[in-house]
């Protein structure tokens, strides 16, 4: 099978874009080829997001934020992460929005809360890659 190319795209690629790239490599890549970036710079992943992440199994220690130029130039799939911002065009076969609440700010359980919604919705999206139920991408 052909992994699919997907992008998680937030504005500062510090904690909720992080997080997914963390799961989707850890959880799908059988499936998956996956990148995060940001469409600004930002000095640090948020110390919260690697901490409840490495609560999951999930070693963030050495992530740091991209930018959309540090990753391909054409995804199959880019997923943003709910930063009500309009991202510049990147080519692809399709985008999703994941309507994500942005815990930087807050007490570490608004972390967790986070983790497991990021969780959740990339076993869904491995799920439908292997079950091939994404239809632009089977095209």
């Amino acid at each position: 099978m052909k992994k699919v190319v997907v992008g998680f795209i937030c504005v500062h690629n510090s904690c909720r874009s992080q997080m997914a790239e963390g799961f989707a490599k850890h959880l799908g890549s059988d499936v998956l080829e996956v990148y995060s970036a940001g469409t600004e710079e930002y000095k640090e992943v948020k110390p919260l997001a690697v901490q409840v992440m490495e609560e999951a199994g999930v070693d963030m220690s050495k992530h740091h934020p991209k930018l959309l130029s540090d990753i391909p130039p054409k995804l199959d799939l880019l997923i943003t992460m709910g930063c009500n911002v309009s991202c510049p065009y990147v080519p692809c076969k399709r985008t999703e929005d994941w309507g994500l609440d942005d815990p930087s700010g807050n007490p570490i359980e608004a972390f967790r809360v986070t983790r497991e919604l990021v969780r959740t919705k990339v076993l869904e999206l491995i799920d439908r890659v292997k079950n091939n139920t994404i239809e632009e991408l089977n095209q």
